[in-house]
């Protein structure tokens, strides 16, 4: 019987890791022992390490029920590079080739088999599946089954038929990286996992650099151009919410030279397997892609994630922006909004036709669930605290120092109190910010200046009552600037008490108060085509004598855009795009923050020598660089600069089969560095 010493031994031989991260060790031994389990793991964090050394040591074939298409050929090309055997059957292959990938598993010349789920309903498969041992049943994307989750598939659903239709049950392991408790639980219960080992290790990653951008619709395209021009070297996805925005977006960046694709499902099936093959392969910087991109991406070097537009959920989010940084080495994350971003959101909601295997009642139970992730969403755009703890909070666990920053519940629940500040205590221009929290977000490194507008949001909440919740939140910012519209004056609007309360403060001001009083649970703003404005829980709180609200100072000076500067790495500029936040916080680099900025200028160079080999030994065999290596095991190389077998076994992420097949050019290369000396250290 094997043992977790024997999974030891096959992980720094195939993988060349000297032990298991957190959480890896105790799934690999629920498993082995045939226990079912359910991983819930961050992306990057070897999820998929759980399942392919177990594959290793079972007596049978290990099936991967995977929706990533696109990625089954890396993944098998990553694992026969580390002298595993696997192979992948899904609708790219013609019959012949499907036939032979099935016939090799059939025979045990593979152990490892990738299929999608809809291939488990195919009369073929369904036939091998009966006449195969199958020792393990590994379902990656797990949250994928489940209705509540931000990506759920239909397809997952028939997972559990297929393990209940086969003759002898095997194990069963789930594995996601985005999963809230609800969603745990209908995980275990719509794959009818038995009694399983529950993995859940922790969300957090420290390696990411967050910020939060409020930024013009009109500016987004340049900020984006900026940053790609200043980071050429590196690899960056872009996501935009249409395939018009990826389109326009990718030609303004080729315009300026930087060599960008776009990606959506509007497009060929080649044209797009064609564009992945090429940002996998480093022949392309920037893929600016729809979320259609959103788990079909196992490039470990990619160094920043941008989004042109606020995403649908902290679940989408994270999923998204965790294609970052897979290999553990600093990356950021940034994500532009502004205020048209929400209206765009809520009407795609309004718009989905939904799952029409779900009755009426629970459609409309799945839609609000769906506003609750979006209002939690808005909530992270808008907070002051610590952006790392938002989303931690989110998923259920805390940092494990203090950290400032709302709840995400708040954003649902109307709680917070550090959006935009209620409560006795603070003056307009002082300065607020989460201090004790991660040191690697860009709310943690920055300072905020508040402005009050407690009067402002009075008026706000007498306007609502004085037109009896009936109207909109443009209706509302109307009759309080005293608008002159021939709508508003045949309502006879102009003759509400509040009417031109507000004549004096900017029409932007109003919407950002009102806005952030909505967030913060004292309005409330209905969904659907005419979205009115009601009153939240908080509400009778606005005409407390001692009532007191505070928002991020919003300036608009009408400057250019912001731009990175080269020296400095902080972000300068307007906040007319910049919307709620100064120009001191707009933005550290991040990265320098993350630990880049530690390397040596010897090392760096080296570290360049080595990337450029592995891209020509990549091209050679015709995979993707970083199959051959990982950023962080170049980085180790660097580090270690090994020069016989026994030190390049050392370096991290390297196994034997990976030393005899690139050990000798990699330590060549380095001895050659290291005799001409490189830079001056």
């Amino acid at each position: 019987m094997v043992d977790i010493e024997d999974a030891g031994r096959a992980l720094k031989r195939y993988f060349g890791y000297e032990s298991f991260r957190p959480g890896q060790g105790d799934l690999v031994k629920a498993i082995l022992g045939g226990q079912d389990c359910l991983g819930v793991m961050p992306t990057g964090a070897g999820k998929s390490i759980c399942y392919q050394i177990p594959a290793t040591l079972l007596d049978g074939l290990t099936i991967v029920i995977s929706p990533l298409v696109s990625l089954m050929k890396d993944q098998v090309d990553g694992l026969e590079d580390a002298g595993i055997q696997a192979s992948f059957v899904n609708s790219t292959q013609d019959m012949d080739e499907q036939a032979l990938a099935l016939a090799q598993a059939a025979q045990g010349r593979s152990k490892i088999l990738y299929v999608a789920p809809e291939r488990l309903d195919a009369p073929r498969f369904r036939d091998f599946a009966q006449r195969v041992r199958i020792s393990l049943l590994a379902v990656d994307e797990a949250h994928c089954v489940s209705q509540w989750g931000q990506d759920f598939r239909p397809s997952y659903l028939g997972i559990g038929d297929f393990i209940r239709s086969l003759p002898q049950r095997p194990t069963v392991a789930a594995f996601t990286a985005t999963a809230t408790e609800k969603v745990r639980r209908d995980i275990v219960y719509m794959l009818g996992l038995n009694d399983p080992y529950v993995a859940v290790t922790g969300f957090d990653r420290p390696n990411l650099f967050f910020d939060v951008i409020k930024l013009e619709t009109k500016h987004k395209n340049s900020w984006v151009a900026r940053y790609a021009r200043k980071h050429q070297d590196e690899s960056g996805i872009v996501y935009c919410a249409t395939r018009k925005e990826t389109e326009a977006l990718a030609d303004d960046l080729t315009k300026v030279g930087i060599s960008a694709v776009s990606y959506h499902a509007g497009m060929d099936a080649q044209d797009r397997e064609r564009a992945q093959r090429d940002f996998v392969n480093d022949k392309v910087q920037v893929v600016v892609a729809t979320n259609a991109f959103g788990m079909g991406i196992d490039k470990s070097n990619v160094r920043y994630v941008i989004h042109h537009n606020m995403p649908e959920s902290i679940e989408a989010y994270y999923q998204e922006a965790g294609r970052a940084g897979r290999d553990g080495e600093p990356a950021r994350c940034s994500l532009l909004w502004n205020e048209s971003d929400i209206v765009t959101r809520r009407r795609l909601l309004d718009m989905d036709s939904g799952n029409d295997r779900l009755t009426g009642d629970q459609a409309e139970a799945v839609r609000a669930e769906h506003r609750r992730l979006l209002n939690v969403m808005i909530g992270y755009c808008r907070t002051t605290g610590c952006l790392h703890q938002y989303m931690l909070r989110y998923f259920g666990e805390e940092m494990a120092q203090a950290a400032a920053g709302p709840s995400p519940a708040a954003a649902d629940k109307g709680e917070s109190a550090q959006v935009g500040r209620s409560g006795a205590g603070s003056e307009e221009g002082e300065e607020g910010s989460g201090q004790d929290g991660c040191r690697n977000c860009s709310n943690c490194l920055s300072t905020f200046e508040t402005i009050d507008v407690s009067d402002v949001a009075r008026a706000i909440s007498r306007c609502v009552h004085d037109v009896n919740q009936g109207f909109g939140s443009g209706k509302i910012t109307q009759i309080l600037r005293g608008s002159r519209s021939q709508d508003l004056l045949r309502r006879g609007l102009d003759r509400c008490p509040s009417y031109g309360a507000l004549s004096s403060v900017p029409e932007a001001r109003i919407r950002d108060v009102l806005n952030q009083m909505a967030s913060d649970g004292y309005l409330n703003i209905t969904e659907g085509r005419l979205p009115m404005v009601h009153f939240g829980p908080k509400a009778a709180q606005t005409v407390a004598p001692d009532f007191h609200y505070e928002i991020k100072r919003t300036e608009r000076r009408g400057v250019a855009v912001a731009v990175d500067d080269q020296d400095t790495g902080r972000v300068y500029g307007a906040s007319s795009s910049l919307g709620d936040a100064p120009s001191s916080m707009m933005g550290e680099d991040g990265l320098d923050q993350a630990g880049v900025g530690d390397v040596s200028p010897a090392d760096e160079e080296l570290f360049q020598k080595l990337r450029d080999l592995r891209t020509v030994i990549a091209r050679e065999i015709g995979k993707p660089p970083y199959i051959v290596f990982s950023d962080k095991a170049l980085r180790d190389m660097c580090r270690l600069r090994p020069t016989d077998d026994a030190a390049f076994l050392a370096v991290n992420g390297v196994g034997q089969h990976k030393l005899e097949q690139y050990g000798t050019r990699f330590m060549k290369a380095i001895a050659d560095f290291s005799t001409e000396g490189g830079v001056e250290g």
